[in-house]
């Protein structure tokens, strides 16, 4: 019973932004469970390194996730190849770390795009797959900044916080097709983005051990775990929720 919960043979995930990071630490624990895996993204390069670790099932597409037709050529690919399409993890995102008063309207709409607009526009591409095979998975990738606040990060906790509230309605909209929604509420990962977040935040390594439970930042292998229960059968009455994976952070206050 146990090992057909978390059975993902012959499902295929698409997995945005999976060249790297936490991307890359879901994609890899989705392969383990039997899925075929498709990582989306920009960088071709980066991700044949990527793939190199996911096996031989494994395959890219390319996408401009802020453009909706890109959203829907990334999914059209990817049911053109393997016939279906079973999981969806939104995982794409960027950030541009200024105080709020210092933004132009071309970063604030660039990381709109990116991280809440493309999320959207992937989720409502892949849609008709899924209600066609009878359900899906869907499994967005919010952050602490969906709860929390930042004086650095006014953008990007404006669309993480979008995320979880998009991932309620999207869960309630296609509960009937049985497509479970879900979000996952990353901690401090170690990641490029957030080696980068170290370097232009003073004290934010520190602050963030003193603050985390468990005494260390996380890793992209972490985000395994919850990426296969969200995306298996051990998930499905389990909808509309925002799941955080973060060593106990915001247990913390």
């Amino acid at each position: 019973m146990t090992s057909r919960l978390f059975d993902l043979t012959g499902r295929v995930a698409l997995v945005t932004g999976g060249n790297g990071g936490i991307g890359l630490g879901m994609a890899k624990g989705l392969a383990e469970a039997g899925a075929r895996v498709v990582i989306a993204g920009r960088d071709r390069a980066k991700a044949e390194t990527a793939l190199a670790t996911l096996g031989d099932g494994a395959s890219f597409v390319a996408v401009d996730i802020g453009d909706q037709g890109s959203c829907q050529a990334m999914v059209d690919e990817t049911t053109t190849r393997f016939g279906r399409l079973d999981i969806l993890v939104n995982n794409a995102g960027m950030s541009i770390r200024k105080q709020p008063q210092d933004f132009s309207e071309a970063e604030w709409r660039r990381v709109l795009d990116v991280n809440l607009s493309g999320s959207f526009f992937a989720a409502q591409a892949a849609y008709p797959a899924m209600k066609a095979a009878g359900g899906g998975k869907v499994i967005n990738i919010g952050s602490m900044m969906s709860i929390f606040g930042a004086s650095f990060a006014t953008v990007y906790a404006a669309t993480k916080g979008g995320v979880v509230q998009m991932t309620k309605a999207l869960a309630c909209a296609w509960a009937p097709d049985n497509i479970q929604v879900n979000a996952v509420l990353p901690g401090w990962i170690d990641t490029d983005l957030t080696r980068t977040a170290r370097q232009q935040v003073e004290g934010l390594h520190d602050r963030v051990l003193a603050r985390t439970p468990a005494g260390r930042w996380g890793g992209p292998e972490d985000m395994a775990g919850i990426a296969v229960f969200l995306a298996s059968p051990a998930s499905d009455f389990v909808t509309g929720t925002a799941i955080p994976v973060d060593g106990g952070y915001s247990s913390q206050g």
